[in-house]
């Protein structure tokens, strides 16, 4: 089968909609299908070994990508909201949601560019605000049309039918994997020293919450010894580390920037619990927590928010432990627990948890359904 897999999120880009959409390509490479990706060129440049194609195409313009639809194509799949409008140039066409990507797109795929188009020398506000207008107008007509709609989570499949109740009928949570090459990771035997805290996403959206984890661990600094490790970069970083410096507790944080997944594989089997505990608003929230589970595959357990898609991601008790309310005071409380050895967790049962979830099952899961529509 000829898969068009069209994804403006993918590697070498880091997040979590770049990691769904290279491993899903590459399971279905595995089984035999021709898959081309049409992404948008990266100034890192290509990937090189993949048993699949990559053309680097994309230009975030409806006017401007519809030439896509002439693809000899039998299967296609939008791995983002923001281009369920192929749906609309051609069959049959199938969307991965994610959460934020239909609550609020942020692929300007209908912005009409018309200061520069036209040479004027002012209406880059108006344009820009009329673009995302127009954006959300294609995709709320668009989502309906398609052949079928994945979720990664069943809170995504709610959100998406509280918004657009159109799809009704059409969709499905098809979940998300975990390579497997995070299961190979050796997790050292635990010595002396510090509890080792890891924090792994983009330090650009104020709802992951980094800075109440910095908050919470400075109410604790004084009676616990800890190292926590921020992985990831963005514009917060810079506040970030100034936190950090004013809650003294520059010597026990350490902010690495971005990582590839080798380090990370590295770095994760080390840590002693992985700290995620994000907020929801009204246009972004957790739509799983595909890195919950990265952590759970090297054995390391998570402390996440009772909230959205994070609920799905996390056993508690097993492969880690919730706050029900994002804010500084309950992050402490459960940070004390786990230093103080109140709570505990075995890396067995973490793997365990985390083995539940392959991208053969979320293969299977859409190719069934590709067979029913195609």
């Amino acid at each position: 089968m000829r898969i068009g897999i069209v994804s403006p999120e993918f590697p070498p880009e880091k997040g979590g909609i770049q990691t769904y959409a290279i491993e899903y390509a590459r399971e279905l490479a595995r089984r035999g299908h021709d898959v081309t990706v049409f992404t948008r060129p990266h100034v890192e440049g290509e990937l090189a070994g993949e048993a699949f194609r990559i053309e680097p195409v994309l230009q975030l313009r409806r006017r401007l990508d519809r030439e896509l639809a002439r693809q000899p194509i039998d299967v296609w799949h939008a791995m983002n909201a923001s281009y369920s409008w192929l749906a609309r140039e051609t069959a049959p066409v199938f969307v991965t949601v994610h959460g934020n990507d239909f609550l609020q797109p942020y692929h300007p795929v209908a912005r009409l560019d018309l200061r520069p188009r036209l040479g004027l020398p002012f209406g880059s506000r108006f344009d820009r605000w009329l673009g995302d207008r127009l954006t959300r107008r294609v995709v709320g007509r668009s989502l309906p049309r398609a052949a079928h709609i994945f979720a990664n989570s069943h809170y995504t499949e709610r959100r998406l039918l509280a918004r657009h109740p159109r799809c009704r009928g059409k969709t499905s949570t098809a979940l998300v994997g975990i390579a497997d090459e995070y299961f190979t990771a050796q997790r050292p035997p635990r010595s002396e020293g510090p509890t080792r805290f890891i924090t792994i996403c983009r330090l650009a959206e104020p709802h992951k919450n980094v800075d109440l984890v910095l908050r919470a661990l400075a109410r604790l600094r004084d009676r616990f010894s800890f190292d926590y490790t921020i992985v990831g970069d963005g514009w917060l970083r810079p506040s970030l580390e100034k936190l950090a410096d004013e809650l003294e507790l520059r010597e026990r944080v350490t902010f690495t920037g971005f990582l590839d997944r080798e380090a990370l594989r590295k770095l994760l089997p080390g840590s002693d619990l992985f700290v995620l505990t994000t907020s929801e608003t009204p246009v972004a929230y957790e739509g799983f927590g595909l890195v919950y589970l990265e952590a759970n595959a090297c054995g390391c357990p998570v402390l996440a928010a009772r909230i959205a898609g994070a609920v799905e991601a996390v056993e508690e008790g097993v492969s880690g432990v919730f706050v029900d309310k994002a804010d500084v005071e309950s992050i402490a409380r459960q940070l004390e627990r786990f230093l103080s050895g109140e709570l505990r967790f075995e890396a067995a049962a973490c793997v365990a948890f985390a083995r539940q979830f392959s991208w053969a099952k979320v293969a299977d899961h859409c190719l069934a359904r590709y067979t029913l529509r195609s």
